[in-house]
């Protein structure tokens, strides 16, 4: 886990996140919150936590996309009095106690504890069975520019907030928020066998989705709901829908 903690500072620091970002900036004073940065189009760009820090407020990303999630964001401010900088902070996480000064992870219980200081790293819990078992996705594997974030499970996830104010690429997730039910997502399922992250899964020879993180008998894996009714191949292994 390499994460990229930046600073975000200015008056107008709130109102310029609250214009860009999935979820609600004002659940800030409850903790961590976990959102997402979308393009105009509603597909993914980078997810993320926020907590207030000071006068400020600390951003959380993976380091494999925190260049371009800066970049962007010094693209949108503009005129805003809003700075951004490296914080020289480091996070460490874990699902034993949780010593003071962590806080919970947003997104699921079981997923424990965030700690920001001068230490990086993790207690040693097996972070990927952990997702496995509740389909959490992760920057980089289950998330990609292809993917929309609730098909990915955002709303569950604590990623998202309907009742807030305009954000880029809003108009797309409300959409499908409100038609129907989701014809894609990411789904646990079991698995014989192994294939490689990017296996495409198929069903009775047609197309049915992509194999993700394993952890065990179980992975997450995105599929057409439609198509995966049955035993399904990854590669070598027999995919099959919990």
């Amino acid at each position: 886990m390499m994460r990229a903690i930046h600073e975000i500072t200015g008056n107008d620091a709130k109102s310029f996140l609250q214009g860009l970002i999935t979820n609600d900036i004002t659940r800030l004073d409850q903790g961590l919150v976990y959102a997402a940065i979308l393009t105009p189009q509603g597909k993914y760009l980078a997810d993320f936590f926020l907590l207030s820090h000071g006068d400020g407020i600390l951003l959380d990303v993976d380091t494999t996309i925190a260049p371009s999630l800066i970049q962007r964001l010094n693209m949108y401010k503009l005129r805003a009095d809003v700075m951004i900088a490296e914080s020289g902070l480091k996070v460490m996480r874990g699902t034993g106690p949780a010593p003071e000064g962590a806080l919970p992870d947003p997104r699921h219980p079981a997923l424990g504890w965030r700690l920001y200081g001068d230490a990086a790293g993790d207690d040693g819990s097996d972070f990927d069975a952990i997702r496995v078992t509740h389909c959490i996705p992760e920057t980089g594997i289950e998330l990609t520019p292809d993917t929309f974030i609730l098909e990915a499970g955002f709303e569950r996830l604590n990623g998202v907030d309907f009742r807030k104010g305009c954000y880029v690429g809003q108009e797309v997730t409300a959409r499908m928020k409100h038609k129907t039910e989701l014809r894609k997502g990411l789904a646990t399922v079991r698995i014989n066998g192994s294939a490689p992250v990017g296996t495409a899964i198929t069903a009775n020879g047609k197309p049915a989705g992509t194999l993700f993180t394993q952890s065990g008998d179980r992975a997450i894996a995105y599929l057409r709901f439609d198509r995966a009714t049955g035993q399904m191949q990854a590669g070598d292994a027999t995919i099959t829908k919990e």
